[in-house]
């Protein structure tokens, strides 16, 4: 029997009538039996599904949830989140540390899935969660619901965390932590802040809260925004004669230039940078003038944003582009935040490659297997579905007060990544003025230097990671695992 002609009108519409006609709709803790595109065994539980937060408005927050493949009942919970705004958590699923690689069929069916050796549920349950409403497969029926920002993303995701640990008790006496990258270092800090003040004020249940990390995250407009000219400077990409002339015209204000002259000099670095890839400098752009050509057409952006690079590597790194919404050296700012498909009127970014995602996450078997709604939208890696305002400010009291009441915080940054540069991020944690119990020092992995670190009082530690891009776990994927496993378990790392 077919479903009533409302059933398909909007989202929240099919996953009522699939509940009331006995259809699709996923239960609680409704497990993955299976995937298409993957023919093996799951190392561990799969679970995924929705979190209804606000059941007047049909407010719906999809998430796919990794039973840890060793000791799940002690081993920590960790919720992945994504930035943008606006990108859905299956970039890190999909693309970074999820239990799974994805090999593109480039015959146009659907990828096959492969166990991915470093995933990060080798030593931890972790969720990855579609948020706010209105990303990826996150959807509400009132359509105001997609004007928002980071105070209400942060309560709307502890309100995801409160019902989850409702449904999934078991796991209520795991300890918990938060971890995102990009403008997650947004949502990773704020989201925290909201889960202390519900511990505080008695919300149940009790979240075993320890603790967060965030790598190559949006902190703070002056740190951010001065971070490029140094970075570009140490990497050598500008002259010593134009890094000078610039740092004594813009009195080390890069970000909001002081006068006529500053503003020139800056133009200049910009000139010098154009033709790098933004998300890793060391990654090649495009092997052909056509390829350019292709691309570069009716786009309004510059042209580094539109040069991004590939590797030859099996299951490579994508050519990417996707990590925060704003043009070349532009901290965020408050107020409204820009999305791609807004920036460029259009509901692609060129020079991405997300086509295993994309095709993946709209099929309707996968849809099935997933307990995610089949109907009335698009699976989109970054969407313009919503309005963003950033209305949270500087990220740098939320990191004081988490730290300074003793919640550990791992900052760690892909020192290749001229997106959010290490250097911004190593220049606020310094800000703090912590005192430093583990002085600046390499950090080894398979008897090699994969990085350096600092370690500061209050749990607070700064870690790079050698040779990396905007995306670490895409782009080191090894290494990413031994630092998190390391850090997870209390271990020197």
């Amino acid at each position: 029997m077919g479903k009533p002609s409302l059933c398909n009108l909007w989202p929240g519409f099919a996953l009522l009538c699939s509940l009331l006609l006995g259809g699709e709709a996923a239960p609680e803790k409704a497990l993955i039996g299976g995937l298409p595109g993957f023919n093996g065994t799951f190392p561990s539980k799969h679970y995924s599904g929705y979190v209804t937060i606000d059941e007047s408005h049909g407010k719906n927050l999809f998430y796919y949830f990794v039973v840890s493949e060793s000791n799940a009942s002690e081993d920590p919970v960790v919720l992945w989140l994504n930035g943008g705004p606006g990108c859905s958590s299956f970039d890190g699923f999909i693309y970074e540390h999820g239990p799974f690689h994805f090999e593109a069929n480039r015959g146009g069916g659907l990828p096959t899935l492969h166990l991915n050796p470093y995933s990060w549920s080798k030593v931890s349950n972790i969720i990855y969660l579609d948020s706010p409403a209105g990303v990826g497969l996150s959807y509400s029926e009132k359509e105001e619901d997609y004007q928002t920002g980071d105070q209400k993303t942060a309560s709307d995701t502890h309100a995801f965390l409160i019902k989850w640990f409702e449904q999934y008790q078991e796991f209520q006496s795991n300890p918990f932590y938060i971890a995102g990258e990009s403008y997650a270092g947004v949502y990773v800090p704020t989201l925290a802040y909201e889960v202390v003040k519900g511990i505080d004020s008695g919300v149940k249940p009790t979240i075993n809260f320890k603790g967060y990390m965030v790598g190559n995250g949006v902190t703070d407009p002056e740190f951010d925004g001065n971070a490029l000219v140094p970075f570009a400077h140490g990497m050598g990409l500008i002259s010593d004669d134009l890094y000078q002339a610039v740092s004594s015209s813009c009195e080390g204000s890069y970000w909001n230039p002081v006068n006529e002259s500053c503003g020139k000099f800056l133009s200049k670095v910009n000139e010098d940078l154009d033709d790098l890839n933004i998300y890793d400098i060391l990654e090649p752009c495009y092997h052909s003038p056509e390829a350019i050509e292709r691309s570069s057409t009716n786009v309004r952006l510059p042209l580094s944003f539109r040069k991004l690079g590939e590797t030859e590597r099996p299951l490579s790194v994508r050519k990417r582009m996707f990590g925060r919404a704003w043009p070349f050296r532009a901290p965020v700012r408050d107020g409204n935040v820009p999305l791609w498909p807004q920036l460029m009127d259009r509901n692609g970014v060129p020079c991405t490659d997300d086509e295993a995602a994309t095709s993946w996450l709209n099929n309707k078997a996968v849809r099935k297997a997933l307990h995610a709604i089949e109907e009335s939208f698009t699976w989109e890696l970054c969407t313009g579905r919503i309005s963003y305002d950033h209305d949270l400010g500087s990220m740098i009291r939320f990191h004081k007060n988490l730290t300074a009441r003793g919640y550990r915080a791992l900052i760690f940054s892909g020192d290749h990544d001229m997106c959010v540069p290490f250097t911004g991020s190593e220049a606020w944690t310094r800000s703090l003025k912590y005192a430093i119990l583990d002085e600046w020092r390499p950090w080894l992995f398979g008897g090699q230097v994969a990085g350096y670190l600092q370690g500061y009082d209050h749990n607070l530690t700064f870690l790079t990671v050698k040779g990396s891009g905007h995306t670490v776990p895409e782009y080191k994927p090894r290494e990413a695992l031994a630092f998190y496993s390391r850090w997870l378990a209390g271990r020197r790392i």
